[in-house]
């Protein structure tokens, strides 16, 4: 029963592609056109940011130079699914401020997918990037919130939508670029339920990366109240970082 009011209702609403809007024959989010256009990020890419590399002399556990220059890691591992860009930001910005809420599940596919080395560390619970309430309010939901549940789904691993909070309202960061973004989020985070956090390893969720100043402080937070390890994942990010 279920199988026939699903096929009436792809006749009646038939899948489409959430980058261009084309009816697709099945419900695997992206045209064929659309899916070549991203660029997907595959090995090889650093084997702590996950930045894309080019031609390195060994793919295995390849370090990028900026990573090989910090003493402290923020993350004990960063992936994305692809890189942000002209052909996957309208997919993405569709999802977090025109409502295609539904995008949410198709995006979740593939940072499940970018997700395989984190996952294998076994984290044990998944936290969006929260927003305040403010903007929540005005919105009406949480991107990053979306697409830490529909992650959930398929790796089994638990979200927690209250232990991490915003305490600024903050000016978006889109507005900001450099040293300006850094400032403009500091110390905008905190743990509310630090018991919650305590000894834990935590998977991180943002939609697009840039600098990664709001997953730093994020982190920042989320280490003074003891985390054991932090793991970022995000369903983009910019192609310079």
């Amino acid at each position: 029963m279920k199988s026939f009011l699903k096929h009436l209702l792809n006749i009646i609403l038939p899948p489409r592609c959430i980058c261009c809007g084309e009816i697709l024959s099945q419900e695997n989010g992206l045209c064929p056109k659309c899916f070549s256009a991203i660029h997907f990020i595959s090995k090889p890419y650093c084997a702590i940011c996950g930045a894309p590399l080019e031609n390195p002399i060994d793919e295995k556990d390849v370090v990028c130079a900026k990573c090989l220059k910090e003493k402290r890691h923020t993350f004990s591992l960063q992936r994305s699914a692809f890189i942000y860009d002209e052909n996957s930001k309208n997919m993405l910005i569709d999802l977090k401020f025109h409502d295609k809420t539904s995008y949410a599940t198709v995006l979740a596919q593939f940072l499940y997918k970018a997700a395989a080395d984190i996952l294998k560390e076994k984290p044990d619970v998944i936290i969006p990037v929260p927003l305040h309430y403010m903007r929540l309010l005005k919105r009406k939901y949480n991107q990053s919130g979306l697409l830490a549940r529909e992650l959930s789904k398929l790796c089994n691993i638990k979200v927690d939508d209250f232990s991490l909070k915003r305490c600024r309202n903050t000016i978006p960061q889109v507005k900001f670029s450099g040293k300006a973004r850094i400032k403009n989020i500091r110390g905008a985070f905190f743990v509310k339920k630090p018991q919650n956090i305590k000894n834990k390893k935590i998977l991180l969720i943002d939609d697009v990366m840039t600098t990664g100043s709001t997953l730093k402080e994020c982190a920042i937070a989320l280490k003074k109240a003891g985390a054991a390890k932090i793991y970022a994942l995000t369903v983009a990010r910019t192609e310079h970082k």
